[in-house]
């Protein structure tokens, strides 16, 4: 059987609340159902309210700035992980392969990256660089345009360089 509201607990409502309790931590202390609670609300002059807006709002800004700072350090990871990538580029490297007829493991130790490896390479750059920038975009316009000139001037280079090889295996001299 259902126990009638009485003042008691009209009383420990109003106090609770003005506590800053919520309306299902009020029902629990007395406890009570979180409708119940509602309906006793109601009857208040002027009636109580729960209306959590303010604190939501403060929330809510809260969460998009902590959101902000981490996207900020993300960026700032992913510019670093773009300037290792990009060390690799021209460094020595040492390329292995299984190959033969018995698949016996073959390496090369080359003074640089096969030319394909330095797409891929170019390629994971651009990704890191363009991800960092959409995660922590730059203000004004002339970083975007260095780093779309960096990017180019790379990409001349290895085209460059991807002539040089062509050429050496043709067993020409490009001089390079």
């Amino acid at each position: 059987m259902t126990r009638l509201v009485d003042d008691r607990d009209r009383e420990q409502v109003r106090s609770l609340h003005a506590q800053g309790q919520s309306r299902n931590e009020i029902a629990r202390a007395i406890k009570r159902s979180p409708s119940t609670v509602s309906k006793i609300v109601r009857q208040f002059e002027p009636p109580l309210s729960f209306d959590r807006a303010p604190q939501v709002e403060a929330a809510t800004r809260a969460r998009t700035a902590d959101l902000a700072a981490r996207r900020a350090t993300l960026a700032l990871d992913l510019q670093g992980d773009a300037e290792r990538l990009r060390t690799q580029l021209w460094a020595p490297t040492v390329h292995g392969e299984f190959a033969g007829r018995e698949g016996e493991w073959h390496e090369a130790h080359l003074p640089q990256p096969r030319f394909g490896d330095q797409r891929a390479i170019v390629a994971s750059v651009q990704t890191a660089v363009g991800t960092s920038l959409r995660l922590a975009p730059v203000e004004g316009g002339e970083n975007a345009e260095q780093v779309r000139s960096m990017l180019g001037t790379l990409g001349e280079a290895l085209t460059q360089a991807a002539n040089d090889d062509q050429a050496h295996d043709d067993g020409g001299d490009a001089g390079g």
